[in-house]
């Protein structure tokens, strides 16, 4: 999908870039040429991942070991970055974390174990990194990974949902206060890409690109070189006018089915967190409201698409149920509405009873004609 090189001089800080979803952006910005730094709490498992990457893909791969936590710290890595090769050319704000709780249950101690990371620590690093760009006269651009909580929130996950909602009024804000420096921020709010850190805390037992795949409109979870490739396209130049978006790569999955986590509105202290009937009553109602748009689509063209062999069954079955409508004086509108003209196609298909009948735009049916005839039930958006 990119040219060779397309990253060749970038100098990228990836944090929490040892394992997940950070692991993988960091392979594919090595992979395009990209110098690399990874920072997290566990330098061995940073330095393993470092080893792992350039064995793969060659390239520079340098380690950190810091707590974002700490604004101090963050500081003095930034600075030990900026000494030791130079400013960075982009950054990538992707250490998280995250459990399930009811948030009754939640101590303040717990909420503070997310916001520090995920609130805190994302703008501790950015502040870092785009104070010294400033400082130096220079461009950057800046990626954050969030979720799409940030648009609906989310229940059982309470700490997570506001952190992550600030890192994306940060993206709007600092877009635009910084875009005058020549600094972009941009943000990617994933839906289900299976890691088996996220699968472990989030959803002990289950199977969460099954279940994912069931709801899901495009019927799967994310494949990471998607990701990868929406992340390498955020970094790359040659899209300087994209700032202060949040992209949302999840097959449609927030638009069709809103807050993650309302499967666990019957949890209870006596009935665990888990897959309750009303989770799976809402998985039910999502694949019966695709069927019947996709249905719908089908019943409202009237020629076959490119490529698609037609039922001719099906459509001599709806054609002659709108000739029968349409003789009837049904439309739209109850009480009456203009009959549709049948197609050349139309008479073909739907034989003598559809070719003998006499039916044009006419309002064959209203309240001051005295005709009423009540609206039919079926493929009333199709006449």
């Amino acid at each position: 999908m990119f040219r060779d090189g397309l990253l060749k001089g970038k100098r990228i800080l990836v944090t929490g870039g040892g394992t997940g979803l950070g692991r993988e952006i960091a392979a594919k910005y090595l992979e395009l040429g990209a110098d690399l730094t990874l920072c997290g709490r566990r330098k061995s498992v940073l330095d393993k991942t470092a080893t792992e990457l350039t064995a793969k893909h060659g390239g520079s791969v340098k380690t950190f070991a810091c707590d974002i936590r700490d604004a101090a710290a963050v500081d003095s890595m930034i600075q030990a970055i900026w000494d030791e090769g130079g400013p960075l050319t982009g950054l990538v704000n992707n250490a998280a974390g995250n459990f399930i709780s009811r948030t009754e249950d939640l101590s303040p101690r717990g909420f503070d174990a997310i916001a520090n990371i995920v609130f805190h620590g994302t703008f501790y690093v950015t502040h870092a990194v785009g104070k010294r760009w400033i400082a130096g006269s220079h461009k950057g651009s800046v990626i954050s990974i969030v979720v799409t909580w940030v648009w609906t929130g989310s229940p059982f996950v309470v700490s997570s949902a506001m952190s992550k909602a600030g890192v994306h009024v940060m993206t709007q804000s600092l877009a635009v206060e910084w875009g005058r420096y020549g600094i972009r921020l941009n943000a990617i709010a994933p839906g289900i890409f299976p890691t088996e850190g996220a699968g472990k805390r989030l959803a002990p037992g289950r199977d969460p690109e099954r279940e994912a795949a069931s709801i899901n409109p495009m019927r799967r979870a994310g494949k990471m070189e998607e990701l990868q490739n929406l992340a390498a396209f955020l970094m790359a130049d040659g899209c300087e006018w994209l700032t202060g978006q949040t992209i949302a790569i999840d097959g449609g999955g927030w638009l069709a089915n809103g807050a993650s986590f309302t499967e666990l509105s019957g949890w209870t202290d006596s009935s665990p967190a888990g897959p309750t009937p009303t989770g799976r009553k809402r998985a039910r109602r999502s694949r019966r409201r695709t069927r019947r748009t996709n249905s719908s689509a089908r019943c409202n063209t009237l020629q076959p698409q490119a490529g698609r062999t037609p039922n001719v069954t099906r459509e001599k079955k709806f054609h002659r149920q709108c000739a029968r409508y349409a003789a009837r004086g049904c439309s739209k509108r109850s009480g009456g509405g203009l009959a549709p003209r049948p197609t050349a196609r139309a008479a073909a298909l739907a034989g003598p009873e559809l070719s003998t009948r006499r039916v044009s735009f006419a309002r064959i049916a209203s309240p001051s004609s005295g005709l009423t005839t009540p609206r039919p039930p079926l493929f009333s958006t199709c006449v």
